[in-house]
């Protein structure tokens, strides 16, 4: 029972450590991959490159890539400062503005699908919904030109001096904004209080950004219309992201007909090696670089595949502390039971056979140290998130602070084949580790073994 419970514990435990970290890299790599799209060719810097629309031209003209890629999308990025006012006190975010056309965003995915408004999913715009009509007419402070009093003319015959011409006010543009910037999360929420998040900017609400020319780098600004919000549930970027119209940036930054990335989708990403190949070609004149979203986040998803093997290899050290078990148990087993096996090995017993003994003794504790550790390690991971409200409720501290990547839930995901995996390292260890005690029985001497005491 000790060496099953060891083993049972330690399976268990690689499980749900296994597939609580699948699910977040799993939900990482979707989210990296929808925001990166399969293919970037991008700017050195930010001054980004010219003609885009050209250059998209180029390569549907080519055969190969007009039959690979699905869909492509200028982009314009850069960094920028956003200010907006909560119950009278300003605040100011430092983000990423991103200049979009939101069809053709939408055609490469990634978009779409993390904002909020089920309409414009469907329609995908920078227009105001009716509600954020209304919030915004609620805002506006059109600014009145002052009454002129006229003066009386000199001349009695003199006409009177023109009324002055009325202000038009300022028509913001729209912007996406990330749900993170426009909410703040409830810090009284814990173990016994829902989550919940509270709105700081409604749709129709003003915020001024501020950002940088593109060629004299001199600070400019604008007012822009919150009219949805991005909530892809990744703080970096839901923290961060803010999309505007991309025309209406270039004309902002004065880089007119410039961008600093094409996303392309393509419509198998197997072939993502040739199709970068052949675009680097096509575009080998032109000052932008060819990536796949993987060689763009290399550095993130190596990170995670590295401590991912390592924390597999200290967990497995527990079965490992298992398998110890196991040889001293079955150690003791042959001292004890020295004159039972000089006697089997008297009536006839070959080597072979008693080693089958402890060898199938200890394939059997694995066995069922491992289907009682994958039935308990995948009970765990599916009710992990109802085990870890308990556990806050007992403790009074959030196990799972949901700022931090603004889940709702802990995220998991199973494989079949990690789980099979682990289950045959545990046997193996199981049965390694009775090796030694099964050679020792098995080396017994028979005439020995019947006068041990």
């Amino acid at each position: 029972m000790i060496c099953i419970v060891s083993i049972m514990l330690g399976v268990a435990t690689l499980i749900v450590v296994n597939s609580v970290m699948n699910g977040f890299s799993t939900k990482l790599r979707d989210r990296l991959h929808g925001l990166l799209s399969d293919v970037l060719i991008e700017a050195f810097d930010y001054d980004g490159f010219t003609d885009p629309e050209a250059k998209m031209a180029l390569i549907k003209s080519d055969p190969f890539l007009k039959e690979n890629i699905v869909a492509m999308a200028p982009t314009l990025e850069i960094f920028a400062m956003l200010q907006f006012q909560y119950r009278g006190v300003p605040f100011t975010r430092n983000v990423r503005l991103i200049g979009i056309d939101p069809k053709s965003r939408a055609a490469v995915g990634g978009f779409v699908e993390f904002l909020t408004e089920a309409d414009r999913k469907a329609n995908p715009s920078f227009n105001l919904s009716e509600a954020g009509k209304v919030q915004q007419k609620k805002n506006q402070i059109v600014e009145k030109v002052p009454q002129h009093f006229r003066e009386l003319p000199k001349d009695p015959d003199s006409p009177p001096p023109p009324d002055a011409v009325p202000s038009q006010p300022h028509v913001p543009q729209g912007a996406v904004i990330g749900y993170a910037i426009a909410h703040f999360r409830d810090r009284n929420a814990g173990p016994d209080n829902p989550v919940k998040d509270i709105r700081a900017l409604q749709p129709g609400d003003d915020v001024i950004i501020t950002t940088v020319s593109g060629q004299k780098m001199a600070p400019v600004h604008d007012k822009f219309a919150l009219v949805d919000y991005f909530h892809s549930e990744m703080s970096e970027y839901d923290s961060q992201y803010v999309f505007v119209p991309l025309e209406h940036l270039q004309k902002l930054r004065t880089m007119e007909e410039r961008v600093t990335s094409i996303l392309v989708r393509l419509k198998d990403y197997n072939k993502a090696a040739e199709v970068v190949a052949r675009l680097r070609k096509l575009l080998r004149e032109e000052p932008v670089e060819v990536v796949t979203w993987e060689e763009k986040q290399g550095a993130l998803l190596a990170a995670i595949r590295v401590e991912k093997s390592i924390l597999n290899i200290l967990l497995f050290m527990i079965i490992g502390v298992a398998g110890f078990g196991i040889l001293a148990i079955f150690t003791m087993i042959v001292a004890e039971k020295t004159r039972d096996i000089g006697i089997l090995k008297a009536l006839g017993a070959s080597r072979m056979g008693v080693m089958q003994i402890f060898l199938g003794y200890g394939l059997l504790l694995g066995v069922i140290g491992c289907i009682c550790g994958t039935a308990l390690g995948l009970a765990i991971t599916n009710n992990i998130n109802e085990i870890e409200k308990i556990i806050s409720m007992m403790t009074g501290q959030e196990i799972f602070p949901r700022d931090i990547y603004y889940f709702d839930k802990i995220p998991t995901d199973i494989h079949t084949l990690g789980v099979l995996l682990v289950n045959l390292g545990a046997v193996a260890i199981a049965v390694a580790f009775s090796l030694i005690p099964a050679f020792r029985a098995a080396s017994l001497n028979p005439v020995r073994a019947l006068r041990y005491e």
